[in-house]
């Protein structure tokens, strides 16, 4: 029996953190699994994020306290099941005149530090600033806390590759376009994009994990209103040369009450953002306005003594983010968190509204606990301690020095790089390899050919973008001729 013939358990649709994460989960319970995805996996909104594992200080704001315990909770977890590509990170919030009362912070640090166990993040504490400071001059106190930053977009592919792991099937460039009941199930019509072909796939039970389309992608398959109306948010973000050392990041507050996060990235770069604008078009088109880059700026210069200057913007993105819809007039006080809408007729479809990155593991734990009632012989949860792909090592270092004792040669800068996409993954990466002339071309930057090719054979990359921007961040790298090189080779070798 072929797979356009075998009645699947489950369709996810959508290539996302939440999409990726529930596809995972149900393979590892034993049931037979699809995921077809319109983009690349992570190609809007879990890729276009602050990049941030965290419980959600603000949100405390919002009374929303078992939001925020919950996101605490999985920040412990998904740090010990990532260590590679999520790590702890300190957060420094200075204070300002007009900044919130000092003892309100200190309240909130407080219920932060104690509303989950934790291992492997530090308590918070005051701190002072002295002349040495990149803060400007008058900024001398503020709080330490700890959070963690994650590689948003290889999140997802690793969860992808969990889940194939499992015996899942996963399709990017596959949009998922017609559903037809098909006795207690659905017969449901992809379109490959990649080969410009239908394909047909068969499934107990459909689940709609489209991000900021999955309320338009339900009434366009179901031909009927969607029971609930997301409310978009956009998200945008400036990526700028370093403008602080050290190896924290910032919190900056704003009189409008929001916050804005200065981080560390890549290196040599500052992230700067968020915004939070509403968004009433296509989700994959959003695009930063010039009064999100004056906003982001304007910030950052009022607590840095470096000046941020419009013309040293390396780049921008902004993520669209499903919210469910509230009736908040202000964006900011929308709960992050999800909601579960089950339809049985005349088959099952389960649709996910809103959630956010750092609670898709147990987002994903639920929808298959809320769907069990479909799968009888479906076994219990499992992912809370998994490990992802890659992720099977104790300490960052010791795993460094093994390959550097084994491939000196190529150089601490790249072993680095794998470690922190990689992790063990990149034993298979260089499997026979004895020297960098078994590395293959040299695409820039540190980049061999022996890399592509495992992203397009493993990884589902089919483009320079794919490579450049999701499976690694060395897109800020390569110059035009470069990522044409790239693009030319990924073509000729994979698209024959």
């Amino acid at each position: 029996m072929n797979q356009s013939d075998q009645t699947l358990d489950l369709l996810v649709v959508g290539g996302g953190i939440n999409g990726v994460g529930i596809a995972a989960d149900a393979a590892g319970r034993g049931l037979s699994v699809c995921l077809c995805e319109m983009g690349d996996l992570a190609s809007a909104t879990s890729s276009w994020s602050t990049k941030l594992i965290h419980g959600g200080l603000r949100y405390l704001e919002n009374y929303d306290f078992l939001l925020v315990r919950k996101s605490l909770m999985e920040r412990e977890v998904l740090t010990r099941a990532a260590p590679h590509i999520i790590k702890p990170l300190a957060f420094q919030i200075p204070q300002l005149n007009n900044s919130r009362n000092s003892l309100l912070i200190q309240a909130g640090l407080f219920l932060y530090d104690n509303l989950a166990k934790r291992d492997r993040f530090k308590a918070s504490r005051r701190v002072s600033y002295g002349e040495d400071s990149p803060l400007n001059p008058s900024i001398r106190r503020g709080f330490e806390y700890w959070d963690a930053q994650v590689d948003d977009s290889r999140l997802v592919v690793l969860n992808a590759l969990q889940a194939r792991d499992k015996g899942a099937e996963i399709l990017n460039y596959c949009e998922c376009q017609r559903i037809e009941p098909e006795g207690d199930g659905w017969k449901v019509t992809l379109f490959d994009h990649r080969q410009g072909r239908e394909l047909v796939r068969h499934c107990h039970v459909l689940v709609n994990a489209a991000g900021p389309w999955v309320a338009s992608l339900l009434e366009s398959l179901t031909h009927a209103p969607a029971p609930h109306s997301i409310r978009l948010v956009k998200g945008s973000h400036i990526v700028v040369p370093r403008i602080h050392p050290g190896k924290q990041a910032y919190m900056l507050q704003h009189h409008d009450g929001r916050v804005v996060f200065v981080i560390p990235y890549l290196g040599k770069y500052s992230l700067i953002g968020t915004t939070e604008e509403e968004y009433n078009g296509d989700p994959g088109a959003a695009k930063i306005s010039n009064d999100e880059i004056n906003y982001l700026v304007s910030i950052a210069n009022l607590y840095f003594r470096k000046s941020v200057l419009r013309s040293e913007i390396v780049s921008t993105f902004s993520g669209v983010r499903p919210l469910i819809d509230e009736d908040e007039k202000n964006a900011s006080k929308v709960s992050r968190d999800y909601r579960l809408e089950l339809i049985e007729d005349p088959a099952p479809i389960l649709s996910v509204y809103g959630g956010k990155v750092t609670t898709y593991r147990l987002l994903a734990e639920r929808v298959m606990n809320e769907l069990g009632q479909y799968f009888p012989r479906m076994r219990g949860n499992w992912t809370k301690k998994a490990l992802l792909p890659g992720g099977d090592f104790d300490m960052s270092e010791n795993l460094f020095r093994e390959l550097a004792s084994k491939y000196a040669w190529l150089g601490p800068e790249i072993i680095n790089r794998w470690l922190g996409s990689y992790g063990t993954l990149s034993y298979e990466l260089l499997r026979n390899a004895r020297s960098l002339g078994d590395m293959g071309v040299h695409f820039g930057h540190g980049l061999y050919q022996r890399e592509v090719d495992y992203l397009c054979r493993k990884e589902w990359a089919y483009s320079a973008e794919d490579v450049l921007w999701r499976r690694s961040k060395l897109g800020y790298q390569f110059d035009d001729k470069q990522k044409l090189s790239l693009q030319n080779y990924i073509e000729q070798t994979y698209r024959q």
